[in-house]
């Protein structure tokens, strides 16, 4: 099969030819329809300090997909959930089971996570082998939308951590999953959805996932008409997306007194907090967000696209075969894509 493979250390991500994966008792084989390009992907093909450290090439990369299942094992067979031909993308970290978080129901954070793409073969390829247990029926929904749960389940989960209904709410970063939760906190039922971000494309994908008001920090006191917009008090929820420090002193800021701040972007430097005054004498309740919640985030984020609740098309603005992943790559780092989706194959 065809495979985009980080074949050894260094930039890039080469297509290859590579045998069909095994799949064990409990996994299934899945044909891969439609994978989603991501911000780890482009870490993968820099090669930069992250992937350096984290991968062990060789490596097929690739955590975003959604396809239908060619094949199952016994176990998965005998047990009647999924049959050949199902429609089906998966939750891409593999958990122990075992570990305390396991135990308590936290899997999300479990201690041994293995991630497609990352710690084993991924899904930019013809084919992928996943355990069972994460696979998810999408029934009839397409698989280009089926491709993009997971940066969608990073989304439901960031906003749905708190009390949406009603609410006011900043979603500071506005990439593919800023732009996801702006259409998660409308569709949970959110007052005021306010959406700020540097790269005047992303604000105008913004304002199509719903956005009531879009804010650019070059131009705009974002603190400041946080305050105008909500009568002096500041926002009920900050989505803090983009990983950056000004966006860390931005959320604290906007933040109301006993308000809730959401912090899922990732920095590459540290922040500097004034923990007395912008958390303590607040008292704010900080959440860091990691992956989605297995599975109640899947169950969530099901429900509100069947309903039509969410519609996460308007982001996806480019689309290539699997054979042209460096053009995939660049139309990212030129900033001026929304989701990024690869066509391998139906």
């Amino acid at each position: 099969m065809r495979a985009l493979l980080k074949e050894s250390p260094g930039p890039g991500i080469v297509l290859r030819e590579v045998p069909l994966p095994r799949y064990g008792p409990s996994e299934v084989l899945i044909r891969v329809h439609h994978a989603g390009v991501c911000g780890t992907d482009l870490h993968i093909w820099e090669w930069d300090s992250w992937a350096s450290q984290r991968l062990k090439p060789p490596v097929i990369v690739g955590h975003e997909f959604a396809g239908h299942i060619t094949e199952l094992g016994a176990e998965a067979d005998a047990a009647g959930l999924l049959v050949a031909g199902d429609l089906v993308t998966a939750e891409g970290h593999v958990v122990c089971g075992h570990c305390l978080q396991c135990r308590l129901g936290e899997g999300h954070l479990c201690r041994r996570t293995s991630i497609i793409g990352v710690d084993r073969d991924g899904a930019f390829a013809d084919y992928i082998v996943m355990p069972a247990s994460n696979v998810i029926w999408i029934d009839r929904m397409p698989t280009e939308i089926g491709a993009i749960m997971d940066p969608m389940g990073n989304a439901v989960h960031t906003v749905l951590e708190a009390d949406v209904p009603g609410s006011t709410v900043l979603v500071l970063g506005c990439g593919p999953i800023g732009c996801f939760a702006v259409g998660v906190a409308r569709a949970a039922g959110a007052s005021l959805v306010i959406a700020s971000d540097l790269n005047p494309r992303r604000l105008e994908l913004a304002r199509a996932m719903g956005a009531h008001v879009l804010l650019n920090p070059q131009h705009d006191d974002v603190v400041a008409r946080v305050r105008e917009l909500t009568a002096g008090d500041g926002v009920d929820l900050v989505c803090e997306m983009s990983g950056h420090p000004s966006g860390h002193a931005q959320a604290l800021a906007a933040a109301r007194i006993g308000g809730r701040v959401n912090l899922l972007g990732t920095p590459s430097s540290t922040t500097e907090v004034d923990f007395a005054r912008d958390i303590i004498f607040k008292g704010l309740t900080l959440y860091g967000v990691t992956g989605r919640k297995m599975y109640q985030t899947w169950h969530q984020m099901s429900r509100f696209l069947r309903a039509g609740q969410i519609d996460p098309r308007p982001v996806i603005t480019h689309r290539f075969p699997l054979e042209q992943i460096a053009e995939a790559i660049q139309v990212i780092k030129d900033g001026q894509a929304g989701k990024v989706i690869l066509e391998v194959g139906s």
